[in-house]
């Protein structure tokens, strides 16, 4: 953990989850005023807020800005190359960055403070047509996280642009998307199709609610990333030739699904099971044991695992990401 005047951070990719290869991620908090300085990236961020409220802002290559709250469930999507901040607003917050390498890490970012401090001030005067005296008391070096007031309203802080502001929004309301509604738990579905600016990153939030499961199913775009929000859960992956293994997850935890590798997430607790599943991928994709079955000529699949009426009457055509176990409420832990 990273620990700043102003919030805290702690990463994982390759070099602690060595097989996660597509994706990192970057838990953060920052305190009510707390600022992720002015910065930029060579890779993408995406971003869920966990708890609270932030403003962000930014500005595209072709200077038209954008000024935001944000607030729990919402999501935002910064390109590669896109300068950007983070506040806390009057609660502070909490929220999961991603980005679309495994190799990246969030101490290895572009920063002002960074910048300056590394540049002569002969060069910043020359730069800015002001005197040198006026960059004394510049940082010495990176700040990432410090902390400053809470500013203002939106309306108090917006700052007008003679080119616009950018054309693509940078935000998203998840938890405000209908639902795909199951009687296992939901599923809320983001990617370039209703996110036009998440390009590189598509994800989805998926409760599994007490004595349910996410479906046996795999993905047909890539590796998948799991970050766990709230509740217990088990998930087992079949990695063919014979070979499965099975882990357990509790809040706060990453999970990691190579490409195509089948998997099924149960809920294991007493209250719903929230997770959010991420791919490197501009569209989100899902394969459904289950639909792929009831699609299938029944002759063949009976041939297959010698599968009698039951099996294949209760064989389903639509999708259900979520299932309920018949006559369960509660999968024991340790079975």
């Amino acid at each position: 953990m990273q620990l700043n005047h102003g919030g805290w951070s702690r990463e994982i990719t390759v070099r602690e989850l060595p097989i996660a290869t597509t994706l990192a991620g970057v838990n953060m908090r920052l305190t009510p005023g707390g600022v992720r300085e002015l910065h930029w990236h060579k890779q993408a961020e995406w971003a869920y807020m966990i708890l609270g409220r932030a403003r962000i802002t930014s500005v595209d290559q072709d200077g038209r800005n954008f000024i935001a709250d944000v607030g729990e469930g919402d999501l935002w999507y910064f390109p590669a190359g896109i300068p950007h901040s983070i506040q806390g607003l009057e609660e502070g917050c909490e929220f999961l960055l991603v980005f679309d390498d495994g190799s990246f890490t969030d101490l290895d970012t572009f920063s002002i403070t960074d910048w300056f401090a590394h540049t002569p001030k002969e060069v910043l005067s020359a730069n800015f047509g002001i005197p040198v005296s006026a960059f004394a008391r510049i940082p010495k070096k990176q700040r990432y996280i410090f902390q400053a007031n809470v500013p203002g309203s939106l309306e108090s802080q917006k700052v007008p642009d003679p080119y616009g502001t950018v054309p693509k929004s940078f935000t998203h309301r998840l938890l405000a998307q209908k639902p795909i509604v199951t009687p296992g738990g939901t599923v809320r579905i983001v990617d370039s199709s209703n996110f036009p600016i998440s390009t590189t990153i598509a994800a989805a939030l998926v409760e599994v609610k007490p004595g349910g499961m996410r479906e046996m199913h795999w993905h047909p775009n890539n590796d998948e990333w799991q970050y766990y929000l709230t509740g217990t859960g088990r998930m087992t992956v079949f990695g063919a030739s014979g070979t499965a293994r099975t882990f357990d997850y509790r809040a706060g935890d990453v999970g990691y699904v190579p490409f195509a590798m089948g998997h099924y997430i149960q809920n294991t607790g007493t209250k719903s099971l929230w997770f959010l599943e991420i791919f490197k991928s501009n569209r989100f994709a899902d394969v459904s044991l289950n639909q792929w079955m009831a699609l299938t000529p029944k002759e063949l699949v009976q041939e297959h695992l010698h599968a009698g009426p039951e099996l294949i009457n209760a064989l389903r055509k639509e999708k259900w990401p979520v299932v309920k176990y018949p006559g369960f409420s509660y999968y024991p832990k340790n079975e």
